[in-house]
């Protein structure tokens, strides 16, 4: 069955927000040996500050090593669910980020392809007319900028027995984290966007090279349509090698 642009810009947006990663390429990538170097985050309780939350949640995650990523490269599968269909569509994609660059391929044949690139200073997508914005804004790419100028990190209500925290940036660009107070680890986070609001749902990890990486995942839009909701499983990852200019060409 054919698919219209709006649904598949949906599909591709849940995409394009779920993990920080680097470039896709036609070779299968050599995994990155995943070791428990992470080191315990501080210690967090229903009475710790938004910061603290924030604080204890970035060090969970990689502290400095995840804020000083060069590139992270994810590989892996996704089914892809549209409103009221119990079909998944399932596919393949390679998630992007180097720097303040990504790049996001979906390869969901004989559906659908998708290619979407963010080249630092602006986007593009295959699909006429429809653009996503820029993933470093939202998700766990927020986590390495909260203690800069121009972010702000408040409190919000706990999600039962997670920890909960806002933070927005100076354009208004806003994500809401639910950390378990047993280990800091975002293990849920909201993202409002356009009226919308897209969900995700972290429920197994890895620790490569003392970062955290997200192994399975799901995430969930609430549209007047239904719910659209997709499945990944990352498959390979690989930190910190170097990515070329040409991975974010434009054409």
């Amino acid at each position: 069955m054919k698919r219209s642009a709006p649904t598949l810009a949906v599909l591709t947006f849940l995409l394009s927000t779920a993990v920080m990663a680097q470039g896709p390429n036609s070779a299968k990538p050599t995994p990155t040996n995943s070791t428990s170097t992470i080191a315990a985050p501080p210690a967090i309780t229903a009475n710790s500050t938004p910061l603290e939350l924030a604080r204890a949640a970035l060090a969970a995650q990689g502290g400095d090593k995840f804020k000083n990523l060069k590139s992270l490269v994810l590989f892996g599968t996704v089914d892809l669910y549209a409103p009221t269909s119990a079909q998944s569509i399932p596919g393949k994609f390679a998630l992007v980020t180097s720097g303040e660059r990504m790049r996001l391929d979906v390869d969901a044949s004989p559906m659908f392809k998708f290619k979407q690139i963010y080249d630092g200073q602006q986007s593009y997508s295959s699909i006429p007319g429809v653009q996503t914005p820029p993933a470093n804004k939202f998700g766990l790419p927020v986590l390495t900028k909260f203690d800069q100028p121009g972010y702000t990190v408040s409190a919000l209500p706990n999600d039962k027995k997670l920890l909960g925290f806002r933070i927005v940036d100076a354009d208004g660009n806003t994500t809401d984290f639910y950390v378990d107070p047993a280990t800091a680890r975002v293990m849920k986070y909201k993202i409002p966007y356009n009226g919308y609001l897209f969900g995700t749902e972290n429920s197994k990890f890895k620790d490569f090279d003392g970062v955290l990486v997200p192994m399975s995942f799901s995430q969930r839009l609430e549209m007047p349509a239904g719910a659209f909701f997709a499945e990944y499983k990352v498959k390979d990852v690989k930190l910190n090698q170097p990515v070329g200019d040409d991975v974010f060409v434009i054409q």
